[in-house]
Protein backbone atom coordinates (compact mmCIF):
# COMPACT_ATOMS: atom_id res chain seq x y z
CA UNK A 1 0.00 0.00 0.00
CA UNK A 2 2.41 2.57 0.81
CA UNK A 3 5.28 2.67 -2.01
CA UNK A 4 8.43 4.71 -1.52
CA UNK A 5 8.06 8.31 -1.75
CA UNK A 6 10.47 8.01 -4.95
CA UNK A 7 7.73 5.88 -6.63
CA UNK A 8 4.64 8.24 -5.54
CA UNK A 9 6.56 11.62 -6.02
CA UNK A 10 8.78 10.86 -8.72
CA UNK A 11 6.05 11.03 -11.88
CA UNK A 12 3.86 14.02 -9.77
CA UNK A 13 6.27 16.55 -9.53
CA UNK A 14 8.27 18.49 -12.19
CA UNK A 15 11.90 17.37 -12.53
CA UNK A 16 12.59 21.48 -12.41
CA UNK A 17 11.10 21.79 -8.94
CA UNK A 18 13.41 22.36 -5.87
CA UNK A 19 12.04 18.86 -4.50
CA UNK A 20 12.83 17.02 -7.63
CA UNK A 21 16.56 18.79 -7.69
CA UNK A 22 17.12 17.77 -4.02
CA UNK A 23 16.07 14.81 -4.38
CA UNK A 24 18.62 13.88 -7.45
CA UNK A 25 21.45 15.81 -5.82
CA UNK A 26 21.03 16.26 -2.06
CA UNK A 27 23.87 13.75 -1.37
CA UNK A 28 26.25 15.48 -3.53
CA UNK A 29 25.10 19.06 -2.47
CA UNK A 30 25.13 18.21 1.19
CA UNK A 31 27.17 15.18 2.29
CA UNK A 32 27.61 14.34 5.74
CA UNK A 33 31.30 14.68 5.47
CA UNK A 34 30.90 18.34 4.68
CA UNK A 35 29.88 19.04 7.95
CA UNK A 36 31.80 16.49 10.32
CA UNK A 37 34.01 19.46 11.47
CA UNK A 38 30.97 20.37 13.48
CA UNK A 39 30.84 17.38 15.68
CA UNK A 40 34.35 16.55 16.74
CA UNK A 41 34.02 18.27 20.20
CA UNK A 42 30.45 16.15 20.63
CA UNK A 43 28.79 14.35 18.57
CA UNK A 44 25.80 14.70 16.45
CA UNK A 45 22.57 13.53 16.79
CA UNK A 46 21.00 10.09 14.80
CA UNK A 47 19.66 12.59 12.15
CA UNK A 48 22.20 13.24 9.35
CA UNK A 49 23.46 16.27 8.54
CA UNK A 50 22.42 15.73 4.88
CA UNK A 51 18.91 15.86 5.76
CA UNK A 52 18.94 18.33 8.64
CA UNK A 53 20.36 20.27 5.32
CA UNK A 54 17.86 19.77 3.54
CA UNK A 55 15.06 20.89 5.91
CA UNK A 56 17.15 24.18 6.78
CA UNK A 57 16.63 24.73 2.58
CA UNK A 58 13.00 24.10 2.23
CA UNK A 59 12.12 25.82 6.05
CA UNK A 60 13.96 29.26 4.67
CA UNK A 61 12.61 28.86 1.29
CA UNK A 62 8.93 28.28 2.76
CA UNK A 63 9.28 30.84 5.70
CA UNK A 64 8.52 28.65 8.33
CA UNK A 65 9.42 28.21 12.05
CA UNK A 66 11.50 25.26 13.63
CA UNK A 67 8.20 23.50 14.74
CA UNK A 68 6.54 24.11 11.36
CA UNK A 69 9.49 23.01 9.66
CA UNK A 70 10.05 19.17 11.52
CA UNK A 71 6.33 19.13 11.06
CA UNK A 72 6.35 19.81 7.54
CA UNK A 73 9.24 16.73 7.14
CA UNK A 74 6.92 14.44 9.39
CA UNK A 75 3.96 14.80 6.90
CA UNK A 76 4.43 16.33 3.99
CA UNK A 77 5.84 13.71 1.71
CA UNK A 78 7.56 15.70 -0.60
CA UNK A 79 10.14 16.96 2.08
CA UNK A 80 10.69 13.70 2.05
CA UNK A 81 11.29 12.76 -1.38
CA UNK A 82 13.63 15.76 -1.33
CA UNK A 83 15.66 14.63 1.28
CA UNK A 84 17.08 11.78 -0.74
CA UNK A 85 13.82 9.81 -1.07
CA UNK A 86 13.13 8.52 2.76
CA UNK A 87 10.52 5.78 3.00
CA UNK A 88 6.94 7.15 4.03
CA UNK A 89 7.57 5.71 7.78
CA UNK A 90 11.06 7.59 8.50
CA UNK A 91 10.76 9.02 11.89
CA UNK A 92 10.62 12.73 12.66
CA UNK A 93 12.72 14.78 14.66
CA UNK A 94 12.36 17.52 17.38
CA UNK A 95 12.92 21.01 16.36
CA UNK A 96 15.77 21.74 18.95
CA UNK A 97 18.22 19.89 16.36
CA UNK A 98 17.70 22.79 13.82
CA UNK A 99 18.38 25.13 16.78
CA UNK A 100 21.69 23.01 17.48
CA UNK A 101 22.70 22.95 13.63
CA UNK A 102 22.39 26.53 12.80
CA UNK A 103 24.42 27.51 16.27
CA UNK A 104 27.04 24.78 15.53
CA UNK A 105 27.65 26.96 11.85
CA UNK A 106 27.66 29.86 13.33
CA UNK A 107 30.78 29.42 15.38
CA UNK A 108 32.29 26.94 12.82
CA UNK A 109 35.01 28.51 10.33
CA UNK A 110 32.75 28.57 7.38
CA UNK A 111 29.46 29.22 8.72
CA UNK A 112 27.80 29.94 5.25
CA UNK A 113 29.57 26.86 3.58
CA UNK A 114 25.39 26.01 2.19
CA UNK A 115 25.32 29.06 0.42
CA UNK A 116 28.78 28.82 -0.70
CA UNK A 117 28.46 25.39 -2.04
CA UNK A 118 25.41 26.26 -4.06
CA UNK A 119 27.30 28.95 -5.61
CA UNK A 120 29.94 26.53 -6.38
CA UNK A 121 27.78 24.28 -8.35
CA UNK A 122 26.68 27.41 -10.15
CA UNK A 123 29.89 28.81 -10.99
CA UNK A 124 30.66 25.09 -12.50
CA UNK A 125 27.79 24.66 -14.75
CA UNK A 126 28.52 28.05 -16.36
CA UNK A 127 25.77 30.08 -14.57
CA UNK A 128 27.62 33.42 -13.27
CA UNK A 129 29.71 35.66 -15.81
CA UNK A 130 31.10 38.78 -15.52
CA UNK A 131 28.17 41.02 -14.21
CA UNK A 132 26.90 42.26 -11.34
CA UNK A 133 24.03 44.09 -9.93
CA UNK A 134 23.73 45.63 -6.16
CA UNK A 135 20.58 46.54 -3.98
CA UNK A 136 18.80 46.21 -0.59
CA UNK A 137 15.56 45.81 0.88
CA UNK A 138 14.74 46.51 4.38
CA UNK A 139 14.33 44.18 6.78
CA UNK A 140 11.95 44.44 9.90
CA UNK A 141 13.27 43.68 13.45
CA UNK A 142 11.33 40.61 15.28
CA UNK A 143 11.17 43.03 18.73
CA UNK A 144 9.34 45.79 19.19
CA UNK A 145 10.84 49.56 19.15
CA UNK A 146 10.83 50.98 22.61
CA UNK A 147 10.10 54.48 24.08
CA UNK A 148 12.58 56.18 26.22
CA UNK A 149 10.87 54.97 29.70
CA UNK A 150 10.84 51.79 28.53
CA UNK A 151 13.81 51.23 27.78
CA UNK A 152 15.96 53.17 30.64
CA UNK A 153 13.76 50.71 32.77
CA UNK A 154 14.29 47.56 31.19
CA UNK A 155 18.26 48.27 30.48
CA UNK A 156 18.42 49.15 34.30
CA UNK A 157 16.01 45.83 34.73
CA UNK A 158 19.29 43.71 32.72
CA UNK A 159 21.74 45.35 34.59
CA UNK A 160 20.49 44.06 38.08
CA UNK A 161 19.12 40.44 36.70
CA UNK A 162 22.71 39.62 35.44
CA UNK A 163 24.63 41.35 38.84
CA UNK A 164 24.44 38.66 40.71
CA UNK A 165 22.83 38.35 44.16
CA UNK A 166 25.38 39.92 46.02
CA UNK A 167 26.56 43.18 43.87
CA UNK A 168 22.78 43.27 43.24
CA UNK A 169 21.60 43.88 46.52
CA UNK A 170 24.62 46.55 46.58
CA UNK A 171 23.13 48.43 43.23
CA UNK A 172 19.28 48.35 44.95
CA UNK A 173 20.85 50.24 47.61
CA UNK A 174 21.32 53.26 45.57
CA UNK A 175 17.75 53.33 44.00
CA UNK A 176 16.02 56.20 44.79
CA UNK A 177 12.71 55.15 43.26
CA UNK A 178 10.08 53.28 45.01
CA UNK A 179 10.37 50.98 42.57
CA UNK A 180 11.98 47.18 42.29
CA UNK A 181 12.43 46.86 38.42
CA UNK A 182 11.37 42.91 38.81
CA UNK A 183 8.91 43.35 36.14
CA UNK A 184 8.79 44.44 32.89
CA UNK A 185 6.86 47.37 31.01
CA UNK A 186 6.23 50.69 31.41
CA UNK A 187 6.22 52.16 34.76
CA UNK A 188 2.93 53.22 37.02
CA UNK A 189 2.38 57.05 36.07
CA UNK A 190 -0.47 59.80 35.09
CA UNK A 191 0.34 59.67 31.81
CA UNK A 192 -2.23 62.38 30.69
CA UNK A 193 0.04 65.33 33.04
CA UNK A 194 3.43 66.88 31.99
CA UNK A 195 5.11 67.55 35.26
CA UNK A 196 3.97 63.51 35.67
CA UNK A 197 5.95 62.01 32.93
CA UNK A 198 8.59 65.25 33.49
CA UNK A 199 9.51 63.60 37.23
CA UNK A 200 9.66 59.97 36.00
CA UNK A 201 11.76 60.68 33.59
CA UNK A 202 14.39 62.52 35.57
CA UNK A 203 13.88 59.96 38.70
CA UNK A 204 14.58 57.03 36.13
CA UNK A 205 17.56 58.93 34.76
CA UNK A 206 18.43 59.53 38.31
CA UNK A 207 18.23 55.69 38.80
CA UNK A 208 20.76 54.74 36.17
CA UNK A 209 23.36 57.47 36.50
CA UNK A 210 23.44 56.03 40.33
CA UNK A 211 23.65 52.58 39.08
CA UNK A 212 26.83 53.37 36.83
CA UNK A 213 28.56 55.71 39.68
CA UNK A 214 28.25 53.05 41.78
CA UNK A 215 30.14 50.14 39.27
CA UNK A 216 32.69 53.33 38.20
CA UNK A 217 36.77 51.87 38.29
CA UNK A 218 35.07 48.33 39.64
CA UNK A 219 36.04 45.17 37.64
CA UNK A 220 32.92 43.69 36.39
CA UNK A 221 32.01 40.27 34.73
CA UNK A 222 31.42 40.11 30.86
CA UNK A 223 27.71 40.35 31.48
CA UNK A 224 27.70 42.86 33.77
CA UNK A 225 29.86 44.81 31.61
CA UNK A 226 27.44 44.68 28.55
CA UNK A 227 24.63 45.51 31.13
CA UNK A 228 26.17 48.37 32.32
CA UNK A 229 27.26 50.10 28.56
CA UNK A 230 23.88 49.32 27.23
CA UNK A 231 22.81 51.30 29.91
CA UNK A 232 25.00 54.05 29.75
CA UNK A 233 24.21 54.62 25.66
CA UNK A 234 20.66 54.68 26.41
CA UNK A 235 20.46 57.57 29.09
CA UNK A 236 23.20 59.51 27.25
CA UNK A 237 21.78 58.90 23.71
CA UNK A 238 18.09 60.14 24.67
CA UNK A 239 18.82 62.80 28.06
CA UNK A 240 20.07 65.75 28.61
CA UNK A 241 20.15 68.27 31.87
CA UNK A 242 18.77 71.12 32.11
CA UNK A 243 20.33 74.43 33.80
CA UNK A 244 18.88 73.65 36.57
CA UNK A 245 19.84 69.95 37.04
CA UNK A 246 16.63 68.71 35.80
CA UNK A 247 17.04 65.46 33.28
CA UNK A 248 14.63 65.45 30.67
CA UNK A 249 14.47 63.74 27.62
CA UNK A 250 16.63 65.19 24.23
CA UNK A 251 15.69 67.11 21.82
CA UNK A 252 17.56 65.53 19.27
CA UNK A 253 18.16 61.96 17.80
CA UNK A 254 21.49 60.40 18.24
CA UNK A 255 23.41 59.31 14.75
CA UNK A 256 23.26 55.39 15.94
CA UNK A 257 20.43 56.14 18.51
CA UNK A 258 19.26 52.64 19.81
CA UNK A 259 15.83 51.46 19.19
CA UNK A 260 15.31 48.48 21.63
CA UNK A 261 17.04 47.10 24.65
CA UNK A 262 16.29 43.46 23.44
CA UNK A 263 18.11 43.85 20.21
CA UNK A 264 20.78 46.50 20.56
CA UNK A 265 22.12 45.95 17.11
CA UNK A 266 18.78 47.38 15.16
CA UNK A 267 18.43 50.79 14.12
CA UNK A 268 16.26 53.52 12.76
CA UNK A 269 16.42 53.40 8.68
CA UNK A 270 15.58 54.73 5.52
CA UNK A 271 14.91 53.08 1.92
CA UNK A 272 13.37 56.60 1.03
CA UNK A 273 12.87 59.86 2.60
CA UNK A 274 9.17 58.74 2.86
CA UNK A 275 9.69 55.96 3.60
CA UNK A 276 10.79 54.90 7.43
CA UNK A 277 11.65 51.28 9.26
CA UNK A 278 13.21 49.44 12.09
CA UNK A 279 15.58 47.10 11.72
CA UNK A 280 18.35 45.79 9.51
CA UNK A 281 19.02 46.03 5.55
CA UNK A 282 19.76 42.84 3.75
CA UNK A 283 22.43 43.73 0.71
CA UNK A 284 22.85 41.46 -1.81
CA UNK A 285 24.99 41.04 -5.33
CA UNK A 286 23.23 38.84 -8.19
CA UNK A 287 24.74 37.79 -11.47
CA UNK A 288 21.43 39.37 -13.68
CA UNK A 289 21.66 36.90 -17.07
CA UNK A 290 21.44 33.82 -14.80
CA UNK A 291 19.69 35.95 -11.37
CA UNK A 292 21.87 33.67 -9.29
CA UNK A 293 22.89 35.66 -5.76
CA UNK A 294 26.45 35.47 -5.57
CA UNK A 295 27.12 37.49 -2.15
CA UNK A 296 24.97 38.79 0.55
CA UNK A 297 24.94 39.92 3.93
CA UNK A 298 23.21 41.90 6.58
CA UNK A 299 23.69 45.55 8.68
CA UNK A 300 21.84 47.88 10.83
CA UNK A 301 18.71 49.73 9.25
CA UNK A 302 20.97 53.36 9.15
CA UNK A 303 24.21 51.64 7.53
CA UNK A 304 24.54 53.04 3.72
CA UNK A 305 24.53 50.76 0.38
CA UNK A 306 27.83 52.25 -0.48
CA UNK A 307 29.46 50.93 2.73
CA UNK A 308 29.09 47.30 1.92
CA UNK A 309 29.40 47.70 -1.89
CA UNK A 310 33.40 46.51 -1.22
CA UNK A 311 32.46 43.48 0.77
CA UNK A 312 29.54 42.42 -1.62
CA UNK A 313 32.21 42.49 -4.76
CA UNK A 314 35.01 40.83 -2.69
CA UNK A 315 33.75 37.08 -4.64
CA UNK A 316 33.70 38.86 -8.13
CA UNK A 317 36.69 41.28 -7.77
CA UNK A 318 38.82 38.83 -6.27
CA UNK A 319 38.54 36.39 -9.04
CA UNK A 320 39.62 39.57 -11.64
CA UNK A 321 42.92 39.69 -9.48
CA UNK A 322 43.41 35.81 -9.64
CA UNK A 323 42.63 35.76 -13.46
CA UNK A 324 43.48 37.58 -16.63
CA UNK A 325 40.08 37.67 -18.54
CA UNK A 326 39.06 39.33 -22.17
CA UNK A 327 35.37 40.83 -20.45
CA UNK A 328 36.20 43.19 -17.19
CA UNK A 329 33.73 42.92 -14.01
CA UNK A 330 30.74 45.33 -14.61
CA UNK A 331 29.01 46.63 -12.12
CA UNK A 332 25.31 48.03 -11.75
CA UNK A 333 23.72 50.25 -9.25
CA UNK A 334 21.77 52.78 -8.30
CA UNK A 335 22.60 56.48 -7.06
CA UNK A 336 23.04 54.98 -3.15
CA UNK A 337 26.21 53.32 -4.41
CA UNK A 338 27.32 56.01 -6.85
CA UNK A 339 29.84 57.80 -4.33
CA UNK A 340 32.95 58.60 -4.84
CA UNK A 341 34.31 55.52 -2.48
CA UNK A 342 32.53 53.42 -4.23
CA UNK A 343 33.96 53.96 -8.04
CA UNK A 344 37.37 54.46 -6.82
CA UNK A 345 37.13 50.61 -5.73
CA UNK A 346 35.69 50.10 -8.97
CA UNK A 347 38.58 51.42 -10.84
CA UNK A 348 41.18 50.33 -8.49
CA UNK A 349 39.97 46.83 -9.18
CA UNK A 350 39.49 47.15 -13.23
CA UNK A 351 35.98 46.68 -13.20
CA UNK A 352 33.44 49.00 -15.08
CA UNK A 353 31.52 51.79 -13.04
CA UNK A 354 27.86 51.56 -14.23
CA UNK A 355 26.38 53.20 -11.14
CA UNK A 356 24.18 56.01 -11.00
CA UNK A 357 25.86 59.17 -9.52
CA UNK A 358 23.31 61.76 -8.02
CA UNK A 359 23.11 65.11 -10.00
CA UNK A 360 23.59 68.06 -8.22
CA UNK A 361 21.09 69.83 -6.35
CA UNK A 362 20.21 73.74 -5.41
CA UNK A 363 17.43 75.37 -3.77
CA UNK A 364 15.13 76.94 -5.49
CA UNK A 365 15.97 77.03 -8.53
CA UNK A 366 19.19 78.56 -8.33
CA UNK A 367 22.49 77.03 -10.37
CA UNK A 368 23.85 73.93 -9.32
CA UNK A 369 26.89 72.82 -9.03
CA UNK A 370 27.00 71.69 -13.02
CA UNK A 371 26.56 75.66 -13.91
CA UNK A 372 29.80 75.80 -12.99
CA UNK A 373 33.15 74.90 -14.68
CA UNK A 374 35.63 72.98 -12.76
CA UNK A 375 39.04 72.40 -14.37
CA UNK A 376 40.77 69.57 -12.05
CA UNK A 377 44.03 70.28 -14.07
CA UNK A 378 44.28 73.78 -12.86
CA UNK A 379 42.39 73.18 -9.91
CA UNK A 380 39.83 76.29 -10.65
CA UNK A 381 36.02 76.93 -11.29
CA UNK A 382 34.45 79.29 -13.08
CA UNK A 383 30.68 80.58 -12.44
CA UNK A 384 28.33 81.00 -14.69
CA UNK A 385 29.31 84.63 -14.65
CA UNK A 386 32.85 84.07 -16.15
CA UNK A 387 34.44 84.49 -12.66
CA UNK A 388 37.50 82.28 -12.10
CA UNK A 389 38.45 81.35 -8.65
CA UNK A 390 41.21 79.08 -7.27
CA UNK A 391 40.01 75.66 -5.43
CA UNK A 392 41.78 75.34 -1.67
CA UNK A 393 42.44 72.22 -0.98
CA UNK A 394 42.14 70.41 2.54
CA UNK A 395 44.41 67.59 3.83
CA UNK A 396 41.99 64.72 2.77
CA UNK A 397 42.05 66.20 -0.61
CA UNK A 398 38.64 67.60 -0.98
CA UNK A 399 38.14 71.40 -1.26
CA UNK A 400 36.08 74.49 -2.01
CA UNK A 401 35.71 77.65 -4.51
CA UNK A 402 34.39 80.74 -2.69
CA UNK A 403 33.32 83.27 -4.66
CA UNK A 404 32.57 85.49 -2.28
CA UNK A 405 34.05 88.30 -3.86
CA UNK A 406 32.84 88.46 -6.50
CA UNK A 407 28.92 88.08 -5.93
CA UNK A 408 28.20 91.20 -4.31
CA UNK A 409 28.12 93.30 -7.88
CA UNK A 410 27.20 89.84 -9.93
CA UNK A 411 24.06 90.00 -11.68
CA UNK A 412 23.39 86.82 -11.59
CA UNK A 413 23.67 86.09 -8.02
CA UNK A 414 20.01 86.65 -7.11
CA UNK A 415 19.59 83.33 -9.79
CA UNK A 416 22.78 81.50 -7.68
CA UNK A 417 22.76 81.98 -3.89
CA UNK A 418 21.07 83.81 -0.75
CA UNK A 419 24.38 83.96 1.17
CA UNK A 420 25.61 87.27 2.24
CA UNK A 421 28.98 85.68 1.92
CA UNK A 422 28.25 84.78 -1.73
CA UNK A 423 28.66 81.35 -3.68
CA UNK A 424 30.47 78.23 -2.21
CA UNK A 425 30.99 75.24 -4.62
CA UNK A 426 32.10 72.07 -3.05
CA UNK A 427 35.16 69.87 -4.45
CA UNK A 428 34.98 66.46 -3.79
CA UNK A 429 38.41 64.56 -3.23
CA UNK A 430 37.45 62.21 -5.71
CA UNK A 431 35.49 64.60 -8.26
CA UNK A 432 37.42 63.29 -11.29
CA UNK A 433 35.83 60.17 -10.64
CA UNK A 434 32.16 61.52 -9.96
CA UNK A 435 32.32 64.19 -13.48
CA UNK A 436 33.33 61.01 -15.41
CA UNK A 437 30.41 58.83 -14.63
CA UNK A 438 27.70 61.93 -14.55
CA UNK A 439 29.53 62.14 -18.62
CA UNK A 440 29.13 58.73 -18.95
CA UNK A 441 25.87 58.43 -17.92
CA UNK A 442 24.19 60.55 -20.32
CA UNK A 443 25.07 58.27 -23.17
CA UNK A 444 21.82 56.69 -24.48
CA UNK A 445 23.72 53.16 -24.83
CA UNK A 446 25.06 53.47 -20.94
CA UNK A 447 20.81 54.15 -20.05
CA UNK A 448 19.85 51.61 -22.25
CA UNK A 449 22.05 49.00 -20.36
CA UNK A 450 21.32 50.45 -17.17
CA UNK A 451 17.79 50.27 -18.29
CA UNK A 452 17.91 46.22 -19.22
CA UNK A 453 19.85 45.34 -16.31
CA UNK A 454 19.62 46.79 -13.01
CA UNK A 455 16.13 46.31 -12.62
CA UNK A 456 16.63 42.61 -12.68
CA UNK A 457 17.70 42.72 -8.64
CA UNK A 458 14.42 44.11 -8.14
CA UNK A 459 12.57 41.05 -8.58
CA UNK A 460 15.20 39.30 -6.92
CA UNK A 461 14.50 40.99 -3.85
CA UNK A 462 11.20 40.31 -4.30
CA UNK A 463 11.68 36.39 -4.20
CA UNK A 464 13.57 36.91 -1.44
CA UNK A 465 10.63 38.37 0.87
CA UNK A 466 7.66 36.87 -0.25
CA UNK A 467 7.27 35.27 2.75
CA UNK A 468 6.99 37.55 5.70
CA UNK A 469 8.39 35.50 8.59
CA UNK A 470 11.81 35.12 7.70
CA UNK A 471 11.64 37.10 4.69
CA UNK A 472 10.74 40.72 5.51
CA UNK A 473 10.21 40.05 9.19
CA UNK A 474 13.94 38.41 10.58
CA UNK A 475 13.42 35.62 12.80
CA UNK A 476 16.91 36.42 15.01
CA UNK A 477 18.48 39.29 16.82
CA UNK A 478 21.56 40.85 16.59
CA UNK A 479 23.26 41.60 12.95
CA UNK A 480 25.64 38.54 13.15
CA UNK A 481 22.48 36.23 13.22
CA UNK A 482 20.73 38.07 11.36
CA UNK A 483 23.33 38.40 8.33
CA UNK A 484 23.77 34.34 8.74
CA UNK A 485 19.99 33.75 8.56
CA UNK A 486 19.54 36.03 5.83
CA UNK A 487 22.47 34.69 3.89
CA UNK A 488 20.92 30.85 3.89
CA UNK A 489 17.86 32.31 2.49
CA UNK A 490 19.72 33.34 -0.32
CA UNK A 491 21.02 29.59 -1.10
CA UNK A 492 17.47 28.12 -0.68
CA UNK A 493 16.79 31.24 -3.43
CA UNK A 494 19.58 30.06 -5.21
CA UNK A 495 18.71 26.43 -5.36
CA UNK A 496 14.97 27.10 -6.63
CA UNK A 497 16.54 29.47 -9.14
CA UNK A 498 18.91 26.51 -10.37
CA UNK A 499 15.79 24.18 -10.69
CA UNK A 500 14.08 25.86 -12.60
CA UNK A 501 16.92 26.24 -15.17
CA UNK A 502 17.53 22.15 -14.65
CA UNK A 503 20.34 21.83 -12.78
CA UNK A 504 21.84 18.31 -13.04
CA UNK A 505 24.95 16.47 -12.17
CA UNK A 506 26.39 15.27 -15.28
CA UNK A 507 29.71 12.63 -15.57
CA UNK A 508 30.68 13.27 -19.10
CA UNK A 509 31.40 17.30 -18.08
CA UNK A 510 34.69 18.59 -16.75
CA UNK A 511 33.08 20.55 -14.29
CA UNK A 512 30.47 17.97 -13.12
CA UNK A 513 27.59 20.15 -13.57
CA UNK A 514 25.95 21.46 -16.14
CA UNK A 515 22.00 22.91 -16.81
Amino acid sequence: MWRSTSAYCGAKLSPTSIYSLLHRECHRLFPDEAFADLFRDIGRRSIPPRIVAVVMVLQRLEGLSDREAVERFSFDIRWKYAAGGLDFEYPGFVHTVLVDMRERLRQSKDPDRIFRTVLEVAKAAGLVGRRRVLDSTPLYDAVATQDTVTMIRAAIRALLRVAGNELAAQLRGVLGRDDDYSTAGKPACDWEERAAREALVDALARDAYALLAHLDGRSLAVPVCEAAALLATVVGQDLEQTEGGFFRIARRVAPERVISTVDPQARHGHKTQARGFDGYKGHIAIDPDSEIITSSIATPGNAADGSVAKELLKEALETETRKQHEKQIAVYGDSSYGTGEVLEHLESAGAAAHVKVQAPTSPDGQFTKDAFHMDLASDTVTCPAGQLVQIRRRKDGSGVASFGAHCGKCPLAASCTKSKQGRNVAVNQREHLLQHARTEQKSPAWRAGYKATRPKVERKLAHLMRRRHGGRRVRVRGTERVTRDFTMLCAAENLRRLAALGLRHDKRSRTRWAV
